[in-house]
């Protein structure tokens, strides 16, 4: 399966979480996922930040498929330890961070040299996504349900059908939409009930068709769930040679394939599912 790609983004579709504190996981973690994120925020209990720091370069993992989520830049957030987390990372090959509680295109030019994935996780910073995703460092956005429904002083990201709140659908589709209109990736939150894979697969589903190039896992039992979703069927492929091979054959302009109308955006959809399949 190739990976949806974005300029500066291109580690696959399942990305792992792992606490930077438990450096006996690292390799576990990058060996079971398509990339894995070392966390050093909110994953890591304020005691246990400075040796997590200190795992990152004492346990290498490969840059190109490793991330670090550094804590908040905001200066009410941070509490020093975004200063912390630059200072253990120049001492390691990694270049792509996952910018906790991004809030502001400001504050991703403290982070000049390297990649940025921004997290959009409070109010303020779904509603500043536009700005950070035309940040040139920006690879990348992803959203976070939970720390957004804290921040507006809710209790639940979900309904009673674990289905998300109207809020929460709102702020994903905005991170979306204003990546996209970056040519930026979108990554998809976490699904936060671990042992419900078919809620997990659904989601996953809903992320794939929606444009999401990745989905963030909590433990490596999802990242199965995550790659199928992402990975096309064999009727699906088939099905976009075949739409594809019609549109060929009848020129340009719109037309009818099986009975349904045939235009531009519906030839870019087969296109996409050929790419994520690794099909010319």
């Amino acid at each position: 399966m190739t990976p949806i790609s974005s300029p500066g983004f291109s580690m696959g579709p399942a990305l792992l979480f792992c606490p930077a504190d438990r450096p006996e996981r690292f390799a576990k973690a990058a060996e079971r996922a398509d990339a894995v994120i070392l966390d050093l925020e909110d994953a890591v209990s304020p005691d246990a930040k400075a040796e997590a720091r200190l795992n990152l370069a004492d346990v290498p993992l490969d840059p190109d498929r490793t991330i670090v989520r550094v804590n908040s830049a905001g200066p009410t957030l941070s509490s020093g330890d975004f200063e912390a987390d630059l200072e253990a990372l120049e001492a390691t090959p990694y270049r792509t961070v996952m910018l906790a509680k991004a809030e502001s295109a400001d504050q991703l030019a403290l982070l000049r040299q390297y990649r940025v994935i921004a997290l959009c996780e409070t109010a303020a910073g779904v509603l500043a996504a536009p700005s950070i995703a035309a940040e040139p460092n920006a690879v990348a956005l992803m959203w976070g349900a939970e720390d957004l429904v804290a921040s507006l002083g809710g209790t639940s990201s979900r309904a009673g059908d674990g289905a998300y709140r109207a809020v929460a659908l709102h702020a994903r589709s905005s991170v979306l939409i204003a990546a996209g209109a970056c040519g930026k990736a979108a990554i998809d939150a976490v699904y936060t009930d671990i042992p419900d894979l078919d809620g997990l697969a659904a989601e996953s589903a809903d992320a794939v068709a929606s444009g999401f190039a990745a989905k963030a896992c909590i433990h490596p039992s999802q990242v199965a769930a995550v790659r199928a979703a992402y990975a096309p069927t064999p009727e699906a492929i088939e099905a976009a040679r075949e739409l594809l091979a019609a549109a060929q054959d009848a020129g340009a302009g719109v037309f009818q394939f099986r009975g349904k109308m045939i235009d531009g955006p519906i030839l870019r959809h087969a296109e996409a599912v050929l790419r994520r399949a690794g099909v010319d």
